[in-house]
């Protein structure tokens, strides 16, 4: 027995190594795939897939991306105007969830102020939040605000808040209690604590979270700029709905390519912290 855990005596395999089965665990396996066995297949059954007609229309995938690498660079202008628009709706929703996320990532923490009853209100209400796809909140910002940039802003900033708030809660928990409190016999208070031990200490796992989720918005962007959100998607959406396949082209290589760039440049920011 290992912490309630049964493991079987050790065996050798063919090879002649080592084998130690934990029975509690190989029995969770079998059953967690039949689950997901038995989940998939009411899926397929609700959904009632006709897989000869998805068959038949696979050959069109393939003319369909051999269109959109002919590039057609006539319309780079508007292909440009639209990505800028989409990189600002990008920075400024991640920039202003990063700022409320780490105020109530603070106050969720439950060993920050350790309001234990509060932080529980406030992971369950951003919980909720996060339970909520984006396009969701966007739509709804659209009825309140109308179309444009600033429905995608608030409505991208809605649903990363709630990510930014689990995630910094989370990490800052990970600091050991002897430290904050070997701080606190020192005298210092909750918000010195936060400011000159927690946030230091986690500053590399806030850049990757940061990082992350600026690549997650940026191409959430380019998305919602379909439903009228502004960006890139809108000119996506129009150009193959126009049969401009050339032009939408230009545009999806640009989305990878900025994608790309914005992961490497946090992945370099992040060896430089370490």
């Amino acid at each position: 027995m290992n912490n309630g855990i049964r493991i079987a005596a050790p065996r050798r395999t063919r090879a002649g190594k080592l084998r130690i089965d934990c029975l509690e665990k190989n029995r969770a396996v079998p059953a967690f795939l039949g689950v997901v066995a038995g989940l998939t297949v009411l899926s397929l059954f609700f959904l009632q897939i006709d897989w000869l007609r998805l068959a038949s229309r696979i050959p069109d995938i393939g003319s369909i991306f051999w269109k959109l690498l002919h590039f057609d660079l006539s319309r780079l202008d508007l292909i440009g105007e639209a990505l800028l628009e989409t990189l600002s709706i990008t920075v400024l929703s991640t920039l202003y969830s990063l700022v409320l996320g780490l105020l109530f990532g603070m106050l969720a923490a439950d060993n920050i102020f350790r309001v234990r009853w509060f932080s529980r209100l406030l992971k369950s209400f951003f919980t909720f939040l996060r339970a909520v796809p984006t396009p969701v909140w966007v739509l709804l910002m659209m009825v309140c605000l109308g179309m444009g940039a600033s429905a995608g802003i608030a409505g991208l900033c809605v649903h990363t808040t709630a990510f930014f708030t689990k995630s910094f809660a989370e990490s800052f928990e990970s600091i050991p209690d002897e430290t904050l409190e070997a701080l606190e016999a020192t005298g210092v208070g909750r918000l010195g604590i936060f400011l000159n031990a927690v946030l230091p200490s986690t500053l590399a796992q806030i850049i990757a979270w940061t990082g992350m989720r600026l690549e997650v918005n940026f191409s959430e962007c380019a998305i919602l700029g379909m439903v009228g959100a502004g960006g890139i998607g809108f000119v996506i959406s129009s150009c193959i709905q126009g049969y401009e396949y050339g032009t939408a082209g230009v545009a999806i290589f640009l989305v990878f390519l900025i994608a790309y760039g914005i992961e490497r440049v946090f992945v370099q920011i992040k060896k430089r912290i370490r």
